[in-house]
């Protein structure tokens, strides 16, 4: 018997019982639907974390100070301030795969302006800063060369902190007050949003590195510097070059362990991206339970039709069908149902993504192949559930069918 006959019997075999039809697909469509829903949530989570780290910059290496041990105890990570201008100056100078860098002295402290005070994050940065966390100007200009080698008083604000100090005007060319120091405003970040961690990306002020150094932070050594490869096949190169000299700069021997950590935001992307697989995976493993539901639900059904049908089995039998016909038969009914069952289901599922980004604001991404896997899974579904009663069909005895009452 041709597919497309075996198919049309199947359409003619669920308009016949449409009611019953429509319960027994009832846990296929909620089971492709959760599953469709979760994964969304899950990709859109993971699409929203690789953009935010991407905002940290453009291929950006990361070297922060090690640990360090008191007595035996472990005081964590960057503990100990082991990184100086001469390790940034020394990787500027030396290495082949690092196009741009920049040493970061961070603090926080209270600003006043004239229209009001804020506290905020002060980041003493090198002009490569911009080019490394790929942050252009809104307005005005990023400091230069001179500033940071003259250590000026020049700050360029976060757009968060510009709006909070400067409400109705513009703030290029005006004077804050950072700690005790006057600083001239001459430029306005563009606006970056929020971090992967949920913190704001634009309530900082920069300023040069060596003004935050001598007037701001007091310190000689440095917390962090940030550096950029020329791309992301060259990342792991830049690592290990910049391992090499930081530990050629500090005069550290073969045996001698790290006293500082070199990372990429490619690691950051990984990590984050693996936690949310695992949710995703957890969550559409616990959808997935709604199509086991279902595929029993087709078995069930399916065994009824095979009793309810036991005569019209017999005559076919009788009249010179094979076993593998009327098995053949069932099991297209069967996969029929369970293919109808996920593609109403795959509508079900792309609508309620779209009403729960909509109404949440949560970030949904539905993916074409998980549709095409959803629509498979639930033909696959109806073969493992409708195997057993085609089975039994094909198995029955054409005479004792011919006498089922």
């Amino acid at each position: 018997m041709k597919l497309m006959t075996l198919v049309k019997l199947a359409l003619q075999a669920i308009r016949k019982n449409k009611m019953r039809a429509t319960l027994t697909m009832l846990g296929i469509i909620i089971g492709v639907a959760a599953v469709i829903v979760m994964v969304a949530v899950g990709y859109g989570a993971r699409s929203r974390i690789k953009e935010q780290i991407n905002n940290l910059g453009t291929n950006m290496i990361v070297i922060t100070p090690g640990a360090s041990a008191t007595g035996g105890v472990s005081q964590g990570a960057q503990a100990f301030a082991t990184l100086t201008v001469d390790d940034a100056t020394k990787i500027r100078n030396e290495a082949q795969y690092v196009t741009a860098i920049s040493p970061v002295v961070a603090t926080r402290m209270q600003v006043v302006a004239p229209s009001g005070n804020w506290r905020t994050s002060i980041n003493g940065v090198d002009i490569d800063y911009q080019t490394i966390r790929n942050w252009t100007t809104s307005d005005g200009a990023f400091f230069g060369p001179d500033d940071v080698r003259s250590a000026h008083t020049v700050a360029v604000l976060g757009r968060t902190v510009a709006q909070r100090l400067f409400p109705n005007s513009d703030p290029v060319g005006q004077e804050v007050q950072i700690g005790k120091v006057p600083f001239t405003v001459v430029g306005v970040l563009s606006p970056k949003g929020q971090t992967a961690a949920g913190t704001d990306s634009d309530d900082v002020i920069l300023v040069p590195y060596t003004t935050a150094s001598s007037r701001l932070s007091g310190r000689a050594r440095i917390p962090q510097i940030i550096a950029s490869a020329a791309s992301q096949q060259d990342i792991p190169a830049a690592q290990d070059e910049v391992r090499a000299l930081v530990r050629e700069s500090h005069k550290l021997t073969q045996g001698d362990d790290d006293d500082f950590t070199v990372k990429n935001q490619n690691e950051l992307a990984d990590a984050a991206a693996s936690s949310t697989d695992v949710m995703t995976m957890l969550m559409a493993a616990i959808a997935s339970i709604s199509l086991l539901v279902g595929g029993i639900g087709i078995m069930n059904i399916m065994l009824v039709s095979v009793t309810e049908r036991t005569r019209e089995i017999g005559i076919r039998l009788a009249i010179g069908a094979r076993g593998s016909d009327v098995l053949t038969q069932f099991l297209v009914e069967s996969i029929v149902m369970g293919v109808i069952g996920g593609a109403i289901g795959l509508l079900v599922g792309y609508i309620g993504a779209k009403v729960l980004g909509h109404f949440t604001g949560w970030e949904t991404v539905i993916s074409p192949v998980i549709m095409i896997i959803s629509i498979g899974f639930s033909g696959a579904v109806g073969v493992f559930f409708g195997f057993y009663p085609a089975r039994k069909a094909a198995a029955m005895n054409p005479i004792q069918a011919l006498r089922y009452e």
